[in-house]
């Protein structure tokens, strides 16, 4: 049975969870494959125990990963592969320790101070930079669940579905799926949905892709020959843009929270981060290696239209079996990318002001966290339907301003990630700072080359190498000024680490006020000059776009 109310109130009271900001997010893990009770101190021997908490624990990470592998990727992967076959299987493969280390900071953050990510930029930072984090969270993710409507349209085109009814009910799941009051039913919702995903397999198998050339270019890096360099750039910053995204941060933050999870079980979440990194490498070297195999030798070779026009081609050359998995896995992953994106930012909203957020509540008890999470769903759905939308502007749109949020969340998540009154004996060690460093270094190259692309169309090769050779120096830069810092570049703890499967955040009215650091001093700087970049580039591109409509003729 469960625990009533005022027993988690009492809970959350205690000296071990008193920095929760929901009392609901103290009590027993009720995960999809698992329960582990609230007082469970038990040490785990033998691999059946461990096994069985692993299953417990298991959420978190695969959701978020998953989730990320939306109708984006699909768009983006299937046209690496269609536009270039597997040359660009390589940065996949790079990939994988940023997306490791930056959401296991994320979950750190998370299970120790018991506060989703944008509650603690707020404290930590003050009032312009939380405010910054939420509205620029909420613009990007609205647009965001828009595109995943896209996905599920395409995919339900490829079966002759009427969209108003196919929209409809997709909605419809994708809302009651978050909504039902338990966290349980969401959890195994999700996990349904994760292990759809692995359709990509049978697809892969089916078109005969030559998996031999996948390998050596997953390995071994290299540019397809003859393209245009400034083209083939600017797909692999989308390859990383729809593989590392800002609401990722948010939302595995809050949802270790919600799911309960306590720093005595940190090992066990960083396996289902694993789990979940492991999940996103095969559906993307699936999806690049399928799609090449597809469309080599045929005239649609080099010439991608969207993922509608990818299913429609595997069903005319390897088969409609195929090509019906295919649309199924992106209507799957369109939908567990709208329930997660929806998720973060109601999490977000809740967080930063102070409102009911869980799952484990019912609508009735949570209105405003169902309300900014259902708003979100329906508004999305409803502008896919609406004739006359300027989706592909909308897509843009996302674009844009995904470049603009990612690097500024990761400077945050790093500041947080060094903040020793928040995470103690948790917080960064000198190679993790000089790794993020140069990975946001490279990330905000990136965002300036894609903001630039989007709204500067004609850039050409010549600027792009330039901001490539601009950024490297800077990234160079970075990693030598961190790694001369040392501990000087984060706050000092006395706590023993050995303390760590116990220690938590005090309530946040007792923290001690943020210091900068010459660490936080310098990204700060960092992140004010992209900013001010960024929204120039923007100013510049609306007025030009003003005038020339302005013109006439």
């Amino acid at each position: 049975m469960g625990v009533s109310l005022a027993v988690r109130d009492a809970r959350a009271s205690t000296a071990e969870d008193h920095s929760a900001l929901d009392p609901m997010h103290v009590g027993d893990i009720t995960g999809a494959l698992g329960t582990i009770r609230y007082d469970d101190v038990a040490r785990r021997s033998g691999w059946w125990p461990k096994l069985r908490t692993l299953l417990a624990i298991l959420g978190p990470g695969l959701i978020v990963m998953v989730g990320d592998n939306d109708a984006g990727a699909f768009g983006t992967y299937t046209q690496a592969g269609q536009n270039y076959g597997t040359t660009l299987l390589w940065t996949l493969l790079l990939l994988v320790p940023v997306l490791y280390v930056n959401q296991e900071m994320v979950l750190r953050l998370g299970v120790v101070s018991g506060v989703g990510h944008a509650r603690l930029i707020l404290e930590r930072f003050g009032k312009f930079w939380g405010a910054f984090s939420v509205i620029d969270l909420f613009v990007l993710n609205a647009l965001t669940i828009v595109t995943e409507f896209i996905g599920i349209s395409l995919g339900l085109d490829f079966f002759g579905v009427p969209k108003l009814a196919g929209i409809a009910v997709a909605a419809a799941l994708i809302a009651v799926g978050a909504s039902t009051g338990s966290f349980r039913r969401f959890e195994q919702f999700s996990v349904v949905l994760c292990l759809g995903s692995l359709l990509l397999v049978p697809v892969l198998i089916a078109v005969h892709a030559p998996l031999g050339r996948s390998v050596h270019d997953l390995f071994v890096p290299g540019l397809p020959a003859g393209a245009d360099v400034s083209t083939v750039m600017l797909l692999i910053i989308a390859i990383v843009g729809t593989t590392v995204a800002p609401w990722q941060l948010f939302f595995q933050q809050s949802y270790v929270i919600d799911k309960r999870i306590t720093p005595r079980f940190m090992a066990y979440e960083r396996w289902d981060l694993v789990i979940g990194i492991v999940f996103v490498m095969v559906g993307g070297i699936a999806m690049m290696s399928f799609a090449a195999g597809t469309f080599a030798g045929h005239k649609e070779y080099g010439n991608f239209q969207d993922a509608g026009a990818v299913a429609v081609g595997i069903a005319a050359y390897a088969g409609k079996v195929p090509a019906s998995l295919f649309a199924i896995a992106l209507i799957d992953a369109s939908i567990i990318g709208a329930a997660a994106v929806g998720l973060s930012t109601a999490y977000a909203v809740g967080d930063v002001l102070s409102f009911r957020h869980s799952l484990h509540r019912k609508v009735t008890d949570a209105p405003v966290f169902y309300a900014v999470y259902l708003g979100l769903i329906g508004l999305a759905a409803a502008l896919v339907l609406v004739p006359g939308v300027p989706l592909g502007l909308l897509t843009n749109a996302v674009q844009t301003l995904a470049g603009v949020l990612l690097p500024s969340a990761t400077v945050f998540l790093l500041l947080l990630s060094n903040d020793a009154a928040v995470l103690g004996p948790w917080a960064n060690t000198r190679r993790v700072n000089v790794f993020t460093g140069v990975v946001i270094a490279v990330l905000v190259m990136l965002s300036v080359i894609l903001t630039t692309s989007v709204l500067f169309p004609s850039i050409g090769g010549a600027q792009i190498v330039a901001i490539l050779i601009a950024g490297g120096i800077f990234a160079l830069v970075a990693g030598i000024a961190i790694a001369a810092m040392g501990d000087r570049g984060r706050t000092r703890t006395g706590i023993d680490r050995a303390q760590r499967a116990t220690w938590r955040m005090p309530p946040l009215d007792q923290l001690p006020a943020a210091k900068l650091t010459p660490l936080a001093r310098m990204w700060l700087i960092v992140l004010r000059a992209y900013l001010v970049l960024a929204v120039a580039l923007v100013v510049v591109r609306v007025v030009q776009l003003a005038l020339h409509r302005g013109s006439p003729g």
